[in-house]
């Protein structure tokens, strides 16, 4: 299921402060973005955090669990991506303590893309 446009807005009320937050369709549901930096993602408006292996720890002792889905083969599990805890949903300065947490590990993936992209793009000018 897509993106509702009800849960979209919540998410921009939710994260606002953190600056221009925008929502981009993506496996099915919506990577949310500040910049390049993807930092949430959001399937069935249930939304998964961005999170390094200590930070992932926090939000398990928060209660929050990881974003599994089915496979052919089995359950898979993305460590990286932890549901954000259901009483930060409704509290925006909670929402946003775990959001800026997030955009550490999400600030750091998009700066290793950027890099991985300028190196493809010079050996294409090369080639």
């Amino acid at each position: 299921m897509a993106l509702s446009a009800e849960f979209a807005e919540h998410l921009r009320d939710l994260f606002g402060a953190l600056g221009p937050v925008e929502t981009r369709r993506m496996f099915g549901g919506a990577g949310v973005y500040l910049g390049d930096a993807m930092f949430a993602l959001v399937i069935d408006d249930t939304l998964y955090m961005k999170a390094d292996a200590a930070l992932a720890r926090t939000y398990a002792e928060a209660g929050s669990a990881p974003f599994c889905y089915d496979t052919k083969g089995g359950a898979r599990t993305i460590p990286g991506l932890m549901r954000l805890p259901d009483s930060a949903l409704d509290d925006a300065d909670e929402a946003l303590e775990w959001a800026r947490r997030s955009l550490v590990p999400a600030e750091l993936a998009a700066v290793k893309k950027r890099a991985a992209k300028a190196r493809k793009a010079a050996r294409k000018k090369r080639g």
